[in-house]
């Protein structure tokens, strides 16, 4: 299921970040494998998204990564691939780690689906 969260004006109802955002984020489930090195160490972590954009996801994972750490992101679906930055600590929730994670590079076609364009809104039903 695709679900696009167009931003809106009662600031009560954004998520923390919405005000700052970039681009349209879409709610999309998307299995991933992130790639990383710690204490010299390279292994896997899987993953999948809640929520992504042309710049990153918001992904969950068992592990938690420190702000700042390189991933490649692996998109399971296609294979492709991805270099990113952990922009945050990531939040505890009871599935796992809610890790946001940003391209170096924006990426609109990463995760194979058409954005929103930035001006878009529901309508109210």
């Amino acid at each position: 299921m695709i679900k696009s969260i167009a931003h809106s004006d009662h600031e009560a109802s954004l998520l923390p970040g919405d005000e700052r955002r970039r681009s349209q984020r879409v709610i999309i489930r998307v299995p991933l494998t992130l790639e990383l090195s710690k204490g010299g160490k390279s292994f896997m972590v899987s993953a999948h998204t809640v929520a992504v954009n042309i710049h990153g996801a918001m992904v969950l994972c068992r592990e938690s990564l420190d702000s700042d750490t390189k991933v490649e992101i692996i998109n399971d679906r296609t294979r492709e691939r991805a270099t990113a930055r952990v922009t945050r600590a990531p939040r505890h929730s009871a599935e796992g780690f809610l890790t946001p994670l940003e391209f170096v590079n924006p990426f609109p076609m990463f995760w194979q689906i058409s954005f929103p364009p930035s001006n878009w809104k529901p309508n109210d039903e």
